[in-house]
């Protein structure tokens, strides 16, 4: 409990001095005051304290207490995101795409540029013993097919969580995939064909450009606002100019920009889209990593013609590892059945009942409340890092959710030599380029924040910063 307390506090600054509340250089109150107004010990005041100085938000100073240090300052949000020239495009990132995932895994380098939390924050142990136990009592079961469509227990588990969040989901209308990429390729297979126009948001994950270019789809992009997401009024001006055949939106915590669409626009948009009988893949794999009080809805929420196809996983909240995702098709169930039957025809067995057993006996929930609350504090420290070592003219998001942050580099430093520069020095980031088919991004890199905080992180923000520093300056700036 002490421990809860002394990180409750600890946010509690973080808020006050991300806010201007207290602002840098100002006086900290005395350990003796936070204790008698939080009724905790001074010894967990002492700790909270401890926590922000070696995150380098505060320092001590002699006999006179604590300080917010003089060089942390808030970053402004990036601004609104510019329209995109409305117009297809040929998608051909190809090459540098991969030259960010070849950096998955590699223990060598500083994960800054791939979206997952640290082992650390996944629950590992308890998955451990789930799977032993499975592995004692029914060795047998764990070593054959099961259904295409997957574990009846791991379906019967989404479906009940799909319930508490308020969607009327059967276990029959799901099929479990091999993460959410298998589940976003099977969607996609599904609803369009060569030469097809698709809708995304820009900027977006750069695996959806992929997938679309391996099927021989054009992409037209929408803006993706960092506060509020997609816009109604983009997505129908869209629809008004162009033969779209089906969209594919992230509404919670989009990747990379962390952005948030409103339900009332999520309500809109999935009507706009009825009406013309246009299906909407939907990617939800960071509805779960919420920083508020709720869970935000998700667009299949307002869908009564079953258009909507909802996309995701445990990869960003569990165990990356294990490969489980699942897709929720409505109307297109037949079609992705086949096109998962004819892919792999079925997705490992362990994995699924492992996973299905973790659920059924009540541990995830336990584990999410944690999991978010680590990742909002990791994310704060960035973003005050940030502020303190790179140069005049950064931006950065802030997120209401979800494990990344988009930055925005002052005028003139591209993000992919930045890139190539920092691999160099041992660490891993995505160019923004990659999340657009357009040359909108080139001065925006994504941060993972799903790294435990530590010397080695701050020492590389710091080095990062520097690098940019030194582009920046170069430029003639």
């Amino acid at each position: 409990m002490e421990d809860y307390r002394y990180r409750q506090i600890e946010q509690q600054l973080l808020q006050q001095i991300s806010s201007g509340t207290l602002s840098p250089g100002a006086r900290l109150p005395s350990l003796r005051h936070v204790s008698a107004r939080s009724r905790v010990a001074v010894s967990t005041v002492l700790q909270a304290y401890a926590a922000l100085e070696c995150k380098g938000v505060i320092e001590s100073r002699p006999r006179s207490g604590f300080f917010v240090r003089r060089d942390v300052q808030e970053l402004p949000p990036p601004p609104r995101t510019p329209r995109p020239l409305l117009r297809p495009h040929t998608i051909n990132r190809s090459q540098l795409i991969s030259a960010v995932l070849e950096t998955v895994g590699d223990q060598e380098l500083l994960p800054l540029g791939i979206n997952c939390p640290s082992e650390e924050l996944l629950p590992y142990r308890e998955l451990a013993k789930v799977a032993a136990r499975l592995s004692r009592e029914n060795p047998k079961r764990l070593v054959g097919y099961l259904p295409v469509e997957g574990s009846l227990e791991l379906r019967r588990q989404l479906s009940l969580r799909a319930a508490q969040a308020g969607l009327d989901v059967r276990p029959e209308e799901i099929i479990i995939t091999c993460g959410a990429l298998e589940a976003l390729h099977v969607a996609v297979r599904s609803l369009v064909r060569p030469g097809d126009n698709v809708l995304i948001q820009a900027p977006s994950y750069f695996c959806f450009q992929q997938l679309l270019e391996n099927q021989g789809v054009r992409s037209i992009e929408i803006p993706s606002h960092p506060r509020h997401g997609v816009e109604p009024a983009d997505v129908e001006r869209a629809l008004g100019r162009f033969d779209i055949r089906a969209c594919i939106f992230t509404p919670n915590f989009n990747n990379p920009d962390g952005s948030l669409t409103p339900d009332s626009a999520k309500r809109e948009i999935v009507a706009l889209l009825a009406g013309r009988g246009i299906p909407l893949i939907e990617d939800d794999v960071a509805g779960d990593l919420h920083f508020g009080p709720t869970r935000p809805s998700v667009f299949k929420m307002y869908d009564e013609d079953g258009l909507v196809v909802l996309c995701s996983s445990f990869s960003k909240t569990l165990c990356p590892g294990y490969r489980i995702g699942w897709i929720m098709p409505g109307r297109f169930y037949r079609e992705a059945y086949e096109v998962k039957a004819t892919t792999n025809v079925c997705s490992a067995t362990p994995t699924q009942e492992n996973v299905a057993l973790y659920l059924r006996e009540g541990r995830y929930d336990r584990h999410l409340r944690v999991l978010r609350r680590k990742l909002q504090e990791q994310m704060r420290a960035i973003q005050l890092h940030v502020s303190r070592t790179f140069p005049d003219g950064t931006r950065v998001s802030r997120p209401e959710g979800g494990g990344v942050l988009w930055v925005e580099l002052p005028r003139g430093v591209d993000s992919v030599e930045l890139m190539y520069r920092a691999r160099a020095e041992g660490i891993s980031i995505a160019p923004g380029t990659i999340f657009s088919t357009q040359d909108r991004f080139a001065g925006h890199v994504r941060l993972n924040s799903g790294n435990l905080w530590s010397d080695g992180l701050a020492r590389g923000i710091e080095r990062l910063g520097s690098l940019v520093g030194d582009m920046f300056s170069a430029g003639g700036a």
